[in-house]
Order: structure tokens, then sequence, then C-alpha cells
């Protein structure tokens, strides 16, 4: 009975130890990827970026002068970012999201959210 009980207080925070582990892994595989666009010399890059639902879109101004980032639709809008300034926006819904710099309307770009 002794060897029993022993075996029991070791086995199971074992087990649950690589219980929790495997579902913390599980949940960090689950999280979509973030992803970048450079705004560099004028211009987004890249220009169409393609990311699933619930992933965050971080730009960061490369220029020497200040951006911003706003969509089309109204659905996100930035200050003005000045060099190696970042704006972040999260994508919950499916979708198209057109964009431009408010300074400069000729800089365009477009998320594909999936």
């Amino acid at each position: 009975m002794k060897t029993k009980a022993r075996w029991t207080v070791v086995a199971l925070p074992m087990i649950a130890v690589l219980l929790l582990a495997g579902s913390a892994r599980l949940r960090a595989a689950d999280q979509p990827a973030g992803a970048e666009v450079k705004i560099d010399n004028f211009s987004f890059g890249p220009q169409t970026i393609t990311v699933p639902v619930g992933a965050t879109v971080t730009w960061t101004n490369r220029d020497d002068i200040p951006h911003t980032v706003v969509s089309t639709d109204g659905v996100f809008k930035s200050k003005v970012r000045d060099t190696d300034e970042k704006f972040s926006y999260t994508f919950t819904k499916a979708g198209t999201y057109s964009y431009f710099c408010s300074i400069h309307p000729k800089m365009t770009g477009k998320v594909v959210v999936q």
C-alpha cells in the first residue's frame, strides 16, 4: 500500500506539469502571428499584406519625414508617426482594408484578412 501511495504522490504532480506545459504550447500555436509593414521612401512595403483574422499589423516609419496610416473606410487611423515610430492595429474581421497616408495621399497599401 505504501508503494502505491508514493507512486501517486510522485506521478500526479508530474502528469499535471506535463499537461499544463502541453496546453501552453497549444495556446501559443493557436495565436495568429503579427505582420510588419515598413514605411520608407514614400511607400508602404509590402504594399499588400495577407494575414489571418486576429493578427496584429505593425507599421514602422523608416522615412526621414512624418507619415500616417489611415484606412479608407475609417476602421483605423494613426496619429502622425515620426521616424522609427510605430502604429499597430489588430484585425478582428475578415475583409480587405485599403489604407493611405493622409499627408501624402498617393501612398497607399492594403491588408487582406482571411
